[in-house]
């Protein structure tokens, strides 16, 4: 997350917008910056009630173990016309590859 915010100018120069979303609450959000990552500036969103209705809707709600009920770690790329241009899902414990983002993203160009 705090790489995705350092280089948001990045992605703003591919005129694209990052923003978060987990199916955490808003105060979980806030605890979270304010204990773990800092202060940033992309959009955290919250996709709590109804509980997981984004992620699920985007095949990537956790139903099974380890930890139903919880979003996959996953990246996507919406194009212009409302499309995912690109759409990859990581283990938990790896953050998505900013350098991988940004190719996607140039390619759409």
């Amino acid at each position: 997350m705090p790489e995705l915010d350092a280089r948001s100018k990045e992605f703003a120069a591919l005129n694209a917008q990052v923003l978060d979303i987990s199916v955490d609450s808003i105060p979980s959000h806030r605890e979270w910056r304010q204990r773990e990552v800092g202060p940033v500036k992309i959009p955290l969103c919250s996709d709590f009630y109804p509980h997981g209705e984004v992620t699920q809707k985007f095949g990537i709600l956790r139903e099974g173990a380890p930890v139903p009920g919880i979003s996959e770690r996953a990246a996507f790329i919406v194009d212009r016309a409302a499309k995912i241009a690109f759409a990859r899902i990581y283990p938990i414990d790896q953050l998505p590859d900013i350098e991988e983002l940004l190719q996607a993203l140039r390619a759409l160009r």
